[in-house]
């Protein structure tokens, strides 16, 4: 009999033991970048997040000898189950102390919610959706974690390939790009010529065009479009959309976002760059994920000021037709100098499928380093 005592999340403090939790576990390691407090609590919340339109969930915690030790997510995202003809239940926000026995009672009460639920299959880490933290990292310890991923210790991978029935699904891979002293002629080149024969351009931004010109959701459109074959994909609504409109886009760096448009086609948008200034150690700087006392100042050090060496390459997304255009060296041709101007030394991509050889293909010129590897599993319940 397992001596670890599971207990459903059943309101606000327990919440709160949820998300911090992962805090506590994480405090002295350097390549952890913890989320904000206030950002957990929008994802988690029934009444915060669009996507429990269409995804149900409930959270557990792990106790051992009355001490919290372990907590992780159940969710079913019926719209993604709906779209792939699949019937899984994923677990995501999966964290614990290095015991067994705490991952496995874990992990059975994700797959007893997915039985009551009549589920075929227990699959993760994943989260409500893609935009969300995907897979487990097992390679790539030593290197600071993104805001848009999450860090895990190595023995969380030692525990699952232990544990019985588990199976890759899904890897993810990361790259490392340094940020080139001149621009890469490859690109140079292409983005010339794909300007000149397709009649495609770079458009820039402004503040009122994303907010009172539907910019934002345009960007998003073409997001859905270029990424609904990727692995576990569900459309964003557009509840979602509105959501991610007014999270992110009022504190963007617009230097940083770059459209691709087609001047054939109205300048209808083809292709979307959003990139960052990297607030990995901004965030571990936030006492406990809060922004007060002094958290603000280091956020608004990197996103305003660009204090930071990184830059995160968060959305890249060209659509299908256009990708063989070579419209994705137009991308690199206009932020890359931007990025040589703001001082940043490198770019980290987010998560590609590890089968999503034409998108790692586009990164040749830069140098890259796949630097981190990540794994779906999933086990037949």
């Amino acid at each position: 009999m397992s001596s670890v005592e599971i207990k459903k999340v059943e309101n606000k403090k327990d919440l709160k033991k949820f998300i911090e939790f992962h805090y506590d576990l994480y405090m002295d390691c350097p390549y952890d970048v913890p989320n904000l407090y206030s950002d957990e609590v929008n994802t988690l919340s029934k009444d915060k997040n669009a996507a429990f339109d269409f995804c149900e969930a409930e959270y557990y915690l792990a106790y051992k000898e009355g001490k919290l030790v372990g907590r992780v997510a159940a969710i079913v995202n019926y719209k993604a189950n709906e779209k792939w003809q699949r019937n899984d239940v994923r677990f995501g926000w999966i964290d614990m102390i290095d015991d067994i026995e705490v991952t496995k009672a874990l992990l059975d009460a994700v797959a007893d919610y997915g039985r009551r639920k009549k589920m075929d299959n227990i699959v993760g880490p994943l989260g409500f959706t893609d935009m969300d933290p995907e897979g487990m990292l097992y390679q790539g310890f030593d290197r600071l974690g993104t805001m848009a991923t999450s860090y895990n210790y190595p023995y969380y991978f030692e525990h699952m390939n232990k544990l019985e029935g588990w199976e890759k699904d899904n890897d993810y891979v990361e790259y490392y790009l340094p940020v080139p002293d001149k621009m890469p002629e490859k690109y140079a080149k292409i983005a010339q010529v794909v300007e000149d024969r397709y009649n495609i351009h770079v458009k820039k931004l402004t503040r009122n065009e994303i907010l009172k010109e539907g910019y934002g959701e345009k960007i998003f459109d073409v997001i859905n479009k270029t990424f609904k074959d990727l692995y576990g994909y569900s459309q964003l609504t557009q509840r979602q959309i509105d959501q991610y409109v007014k999270m992110y886009f009022p504190m963007a760096d617009l230097d940083l976002v770059t459209l691709i448009v087609d001047g054939n086609k109205d300048n209808e948008i083809v292709g979307v760059g959003i990139t960052i200034p990297s607030i990995a150690r901004a965030l571990q700087k936030c006492r406990r994920g809060r922004l007060f006392p002094f958290g603000w100042w280091h956020i608004l050090r990197a996103i305003k000021f660009h204090k930071t060496e990184a830059v995160d390459l968060l959305l890249i997304g060209i659509l299908p037709e256009y990708r063989s255009k070579g419209a994705n060296a137009l991308l690199f041709s206009d932020l890359i100098p931007r990025y040589q101007k703001y001082g940043f030394k490198w770019g980290e991509t987010h998560v590609e499928m590890e089968t999503n050889l034409h998108v790692q293909s586009q990164w040749g010129p830069l140098k890259p380093e796949n630097h981190k590897r990540r794994r779906c599993f999933i086990k037949p319940l």
